[in-house]
């Protein structure tokens, strides 16, 4: 065991206390609440996918889920203004977990349903740990050639509260020849070193034992030189864990000529956004990547989705693929102690689409959402 400073042990004795007070959250609890907002689009398509495949996950564990469904999205907004309810958050804070499908409609500006719905809960929950993963499945022919599920097996640990997703930010002349816009992105050294600090520790329990950090420091000179020494300094406390720095474009052109060198990626909310849609992609498709909002502290809830998007031009016919929000749900289940479970819905995706099961066509299948939902949860058994 490294040794560490006062400060990362006493970090690792509230993990040890979170961890411990999520056991006894099974077992003193019969019932798990969770907050169900199945969105726009497919989100209505493959939230309630998810949601067979995790009750039939749980039959024999000592608690039942309990799911309560929220209209909120784009068409809440259409006919009340607003993305969600005004007491929205405030309700959302009892459950213990948040299941999202997806947000996002044509008629309405993606900029508006992105800060009125997920930002807001992100941001309030301080859900600073968006994780997700990067696999190439069994059975699943991916875009690049020669390539095995050995080759790509990644995890991108993405700051979730502040970096370029700040907000902070305005807009002059609105509409003139003069027009001003500025974002600008808000770095602390606190939120730095506490997502630096998640990653390694997750690093330093897979295999390879190696973490990348994606940076742009040599044109950012202040954000992203935080960003490394941030990052640097936490990586003194894990010597066991092969750190190295990329810059974001060679990072992601690393993901595409070399994924097998890569296993923990660590990055700022922009970078990570879209590294793991590069991730995605290389995995086979997007309707295949799950992602969790985590509140590792667990003072909030933390929340579970897809990583893909509403969908529009699919939304309606019954082609949607489950497995991301599947796979999302099952993330939700190890985060709230029922790990068996999580294992269980895992390998049973890799069972069905590694046995040459049903695919939906992003996978280059024919079958609808229905027939993949029904086959993964058979495989259960």
């Amino acid at each position: 065991m490294p040794t560490v400073d006062g400060s990362h042990r006493t970090d690792a004795l509230r993990r040890r206390a979170c961890d411990v007070s999520a056991d006894l959250m099974i077992q003193s609890h019969k019932t798990l609440n969770i907050a169900v907002i199945a969105g726009d689009g497919i989100g209505k398509e493959v939230i309630p996918a998810g949601i067979e495949v995790l009750r039939r996950a749980v039959r024999d564990e000592a608690c039942t889920l309990a799911f309560t469904e929220f209209p909120w999205g784009c068409d809440f907004y259409r006919r009340t203004g607003s993305m969600m309810s005004a007491d929205a958050l405030d309700r959302l804070q009892d459950f213990d977990a948040i299941y999202l499908g997806a947000v996002g409609d044509p008629a309405v500006p993606d900029h508006i349903s992105v800060w009125e719905l997920i930002l807001p809960i992100r941001q309030r929950f301080d859900q600073y740990v968006n994780l997700r993963p990067m696999r190439l499945l069994p059975g699943v022919l991916g875009p690049l050639a020669g390539r095995a599920p050995a080759d790509i097996d990644m995890i991108c640990v993405r700051e979730n509260s502040e970096g370029e997703y700040a907000g902070v930010g305005g807009r002059l002349h609105k509409g003139t020849p003069h027009e001003i816009a500025e974002q600008t992105g808000i770095f602390t050294r606190r939120g730095v070193e506490r997502i630096a600090r998640f990653a390694f520790e997750l690093a330093s329990r897979r295999p390879t034992r190696r973490l990348a950090s994606a940076t742009k420091s040599n044109a950012m000179q202040h954000t992203m030189v935080l960003w490394d020494e941030a990052v640097e300094a936490v990586a003194l406390e894990y010597p066991g864990v092969e750190y190295r720095k990329y810059h974001v474009d060679a990072l992601a052109a690393r993901m595409v000529t070399h994924p097998g060198t890569l296993d923990v990626i660590v990055a700022s909310n922009l970078f990570g956004d879209i590294l793991t849609d590069l991730g995605a992609a290389i995995s086979g498709s997007l309707g295949v990547a799950p992602g969790a909002n985590i509140n590792p502290e667990r003072t909030h809830p933390s929340m579970f989705e897809p990583i893909h998007g509403s969908a529009p031009d699919i939304a309606g016919r019954g082609i949607a693929n489950p497995i991301g929000a599947i796979w999302a749900g099952a993330m939700m289940l190890d985060q709230l102690g029922l790990t068996a479970a999580h294992d269980r819905i895992v390998s049973a995706i890799e069972r069905v689409v590694g046995d040459n099961g049903p695919r939906t066509p992003d996978l280059g299948g024919t079958a609808n959402t229905q027939q993949v939902t029904t086959a993964i949860a058979d495989a259960l058994a």
